[in-house]
């Protein structure tokens, strides 16, 4: 793989991705066009490809994602939160309380080298986690794998269960049409409107920005009635290849190599999170009578735009599972590097 020429390694990349995104459109799991590439980037990634994604169409790819989360960020969103906040923050909280101590636990005990298990752990912002360790003097490399293992195993498993475990007895998945009929008037709009409020969003120097400018000014504009948000299949699917190229070309041999003796407690503190989500879930099923899969969509821990594909595919409350995921990436970029820092402080005192 490493002694083939780049331009054939994207055409190969590109080929796998549409063949494994197509089998899994065809066999009905969600977020199949985001699932495939990112699995294709993973086997070409850790195989000696050495491919990385250029800035520019993965900041393209952000602003497409927080253009359709826009779509569901309406009055509802905000009245939902205003009526159920209790709700939303306790379950937010207890995932960041959680990630945070077995971020320190794993530190304590040297399970990896200085405070990478502190930042790796943090269940959201993996980008802003990966600076910050960096920054920190922590191995931002394993940070990085410990992150991407976690949207990927997160993605992974709310796809699997949105298809296998909540599907409806009997039900059929709605056609899949990648070239639906287009109002490019609408389409050209919405296009300019997402470039200038991503170029926002970068210039105001946020983290995401490129996802959070348009995700508001989207909303805003939607909401109000000003603009008509007009987002194709083919279109989104671009954007989703982008993600899942950007998270499975993370994934190199030599990363993966000097992850492995920490892998299975690294993969044991993802699965935690995980299945702390599904208590979360269960307990808002049980008490609240919410919809599995809402619950489920709701509460899994980090992937807001990988969340935001599946949820788009399946049939839940789309208001109240982004409303619960915009509130914790949010709380996350706010709190998850000053808790990080907080905790990297009483590791080293």
């Amino acid at each position: 793989m490493t002694a083939l020429p780049v331009t054939v390694k994207w055409l190969l990349l590109a080929c796998l991705s549409l063949a494994l995104g197509a089998a899994l459109e065809y066999a009905g799991l969600p977020a199949a066009l985001l699932l495939g590439p990112m699995i294709a980037a993973i086997l070409m990634g850790t195989n000696g490809a050495r491919l990385a994604l250029p800035k520019m169409p993965y900041m393209a790819a952000q602003a497409l994602i927080g253009c359709l989360i826009a779509q569901s960020l309406d009055k509802a969103i905000l009245q939902r939160f205003m009526q159920e906040w209790p709700i939303f923050l306790g379950s937010v909280l207890s995932v960041i309380l959680l990630s945070s101590l077995i971020g320190y636990i794993m530190a304590r005990r040297q399970v990896l080298p200085g405070t990478t298990a502190v930042w790796g752990t943090s269940a959201g912002a993996a980008s802003a986690m990966v600076v910050m360790a960096d920054a920190y003097g922590a191995d931002a490399r394993l940070v990085a794998f410990m992150q991407y293992l976690r949207v990927v195993c997160v993605a992974s498993t709310a796809a699997i269960m949105a298809a296998f475990v909540f599907q409806v007895p009997g039900g059929h998945p709605p056609a899949f049409v990648l070239f639906p009929p287009v109002d490019w008037p609408d389409l050209a709009l919405t296009i300019l409107a997402v470039a200038i409020f991503a170029m926002i969003g970068n210039r105001l120097r946020i983290n995401a920005g490129t996802m959070i400018g348009p995700m508001v000014g989207m909303a805003l504009l939607n909401g109000t009635g000003l603009l008509t948000i007009e987002l194709p299949e083919w279109l989104l699917a671009l954007a989703y290849t982008m993600v899942g190229w950007r998270i499975g070309l993370a994934f190199t041999g030599r990363l993966l190599r000097h992850a492995a003796k920490a892998l299975p407690r690294v993969f044991l503190s993802i699965v935690i999170l995980i299945g702390f989500g599904g208590i979360l879930a269960a307990l808002l099923t049980h008490f609240l009578g919410i919809d599995p899969l809402t619950a489920y969509l709701a509460t899994s821990p980090g992937g807001l735009d990988s969340v935001a594909i599946i949820a788009a595919s399946t049939k839940v409350d789309m208001s109240f599972v982004m409303a619960l995921q915009t509130v914790r990436f949010l709380l996350i970029l706010a709190l998850g590097p000053s808790i990080s820092r907080f905790i990297a402080n009483r590791i080293k005192t």
